[in-house]
């Protein structure tokens, strides 16, 4: 089943996303909103994650996506109108939930990514 705008309705357990936000204690307070079926996450007024289900996406850029793409991971989809779309936000990497350091540096480089992009659509 897919919600208003074609992106699936991937509810997102509360479990998860109590784990994700101790996880990035330690980089700063992180707010959440619902949307989409699936959670945005915010630091500064800033989107710098999307988790659908159980999978945390993380921002990506020209600067950053590099890192994704070298450890082979993919980027969120959904369907419209019968093709793919892609956005800009790639799978985080499993390290990260073994250890918060590894989540919290690629979740501020994410975050970095979004303010990168905020800032070119003001212009």
């Amino acid at each position: 089943m897919s919600s208003l705008w074609g992106v699936p309705d991937m509810a997102v357990s509360q479990h998860f996303l109590d784990m994700i936000l101790d996880a990035l204690q330690d980089f700063g307070s992180v707010s959440t909103r619902r949307m989409f079926g699936g959670a945005g996450l915010f630091y500064g007024g800033v989107m710098f994650a999307l988790i659908t289900g159980e999978t945390l996406y993380l921002k990506a850029d020209e600067v950053n996506r590099p890192d994704f793409e070298d450890r082979g991971l993919l980027p969120f989809t959904y369907l419209r109108q019968g093709k793919d779309v892609a956005l800009s936000f790639y799978e985080a990497p499993d390290d990260g939930f073994d250890d918060p350091d590894i989540l919290v540096e690629w979740s501020r480089r994410a975050w970095e990514a979004a303010k990168r992009n905020k800032v070119g659509e003001k212009k």
